[in-house]
């Protein structure tokens, strides 16, 4: 993927926001801990486009290689390998890959390989790979829609039969926390996430990635109190 301005610099924001100002936060998020009512809505809502996307995935991965970009803490990582895939697990922060490991049991420590980096960069960790299945959640939606597009197009040409991904669909109430988060210091915020609408992303997808063959397959909106999010099902050729 050729890497734009706008793209490399609002990398660094997420990986500083998940390596370091969040990492807590987040790896609570992602275990059985007490969270708060609104950080429970948040596990709800995850926890089903986890299981939206994995329901989008046969049963029996054996002998698949899937790639998950964005694995954050490895739980799509891990229920995938309990599947039988042989799973390449890359995120851009090396706080969140460390907790993924030390949670990984140790009978899929063989099927799992956690990785850090850029999944999109030339000569990064997966440059040069190509997998059955790719699956990013929740990874594209803090970027402009142009940046999206590519990296949507560029985990596609890495995967041989599908490609599923979620962005954050255009809902009055996302449109409404993305511009009042415009106004808070930057030191202060996450990095935005970026509503786009379903139509708009569907006509970006057959304009770059229709004439190689690839389909808009499955769609599915989940709105759990302060989750948002759509999953999306990309066909290959």
């Amino acid at each position: 993927m050729q890497q734009s301005t706008s793209y490399t610099a609002r990398r660094s924001e997420v990986e500083a926001y998940f390596d370091r100002t969040a990492a807590e936060t987040w790896k609570r998020l992602t275990s059985d801990a007490p969270v708060s009512g609104i950080r429970a809505t948040v596990r709800a809502g995850r926890d089903e486009m986890r299981a939206t996307l994995l329901g989008w995935l046969p049963a029996d991965l054996t002998g698949k290689r899937l790639l998950d970009a964005g694995c954050g803490t490895g739980m799509l990582s891990l229920e995938a390998a309990r599947r039988g895939a042989e799973v390449t697990a890359v995120d851009l922060s090396p706080t969140l890959v460390e907790n993924a490991r030390e949670r990984l049991p140790a009978e899929f420590a063989g099927q799992v390989d956690f990785l850090v980096g850029d999944m999109l960069a030339s000569g990064g960790p997966t440059a040069a790979a190509h997998f059955d299945y790719v699956v990013s959640m929740d990874s594209v939606i803090h970027y402009e829609r142009a940046d999206a597009l590519g990296a949507i197009a560029g985990l596609a040409s890495r995967a041989t039969e599908r490609c599923l991904f979620t962005f954050a669909p255009r809902t009055p109430l996302l449109a409404l926390m993305h511009a009042v988060g415009q106004w808070f210091p930057r030191g202060d915020r996450s990095p935005a996430i970026v509503p786009v609408a379903e139509r708009t992303l569907r006509r970006g997808i057959e304009a770059k990635l229709g004439p190689q063959g690839w389909q808009v397959g499955r769609t599915r909106l989940i709105q759990r109190g302060f989750y948002t999010s759509q999953a999306m099902e990309l066909i290959g050729p």
